[in-house]
């Protein structure tokens, strides 16, 4: 590994003090977002490896470019991995965020203006559940369920009258900026209920139900 002070110090300072500044404004504050967790030196060492220079379009052993039979031993590894931890048949690691693995599971099972019900954002649900400013919100029919203000849970009898009401092809479980548990039954009941897919959305919380 090369040293960052070595090699960015003299070529380009300004980039040097910001990445600086936000190495001690972690060090100096508590981060509690989960998806916000602080990376280990050795996950540093392997994003700044060689693999970063490699462009891999597709999956292992069908790729689209030359020369990825290394990059497809990294890639095997995590997806192995990745099944083991969660206990699952499949898994997917090329997304590098979210908000990215949301949009392959949207553009996998729905069509374009298909309902899908999501938290909606200003009660802490995620941009990509069907907020406006988002793609979701773009390309879908977005209907947005909420908390009760008055217990600050999720009002799980609105979620039922809006799936009812307004039959979903999805159901979006899942949030940003909500510290309750999720009642998963009653989502799946309500799905089944309509005759929805449920998608689960715990990226957020990933790394500790892991």
């Amino acid at each position: 590994m090369f040293s960052k002070q070595d090699q960015i110090q003299g070529y380009d300072d300004a980039l040097l003090a910001a990445m600086n500044a936000e190495e001690q404004r972690q060090e100096d504050h508590i981060e509690l977002i989960a998806s916000e967790n602080y990376t280990s030196q050795r996950v540093m060492q392997a994003q700044g490896s060689g693999l970063t220079n490699k462009y891999a379009e597709g999956y292992p052993g069908k790729r689209y470019y030359g020369g990825c039979e290394h990059v497809d031993k990294v890639e095997a590894l995590a997806i192995e991995r990745a099944k083991q931890l969660f206990g699952a048949d499949y898994a997917n690691v090329q997304p590098h965020s979210g908000s990215s693995a949301n949009g392959a599971v949207y553009l996998a099972l729905l069509q374009a203006g298909d309902t899908i019900l999501g938290m909606s954002l200003a009660h802490g649900g995620h941009l990509t559940h069907g907020a406006k400013v988002s793609s979701s919100g773009k390309l879908y029919n977005a209907v947005q369920y909420g908390i009760d203000t008055k217990t600050g849970l999720i009002d799980y009898d609105e979620v039922e009258r809006l799936a009812v009401e307004h039959k979903p092809k999805m159901i979006v479980a899942g949030f940003s900026a909500y510290s309750k548990t999720l009642d998963f039954p009653r989502f799946r009941a309500i799905a089944d209920k309509v005759g929805a897919l449920l998608f689960v959305d715990m990226a957020h919380v990933a790394g500790l139900v892991a």
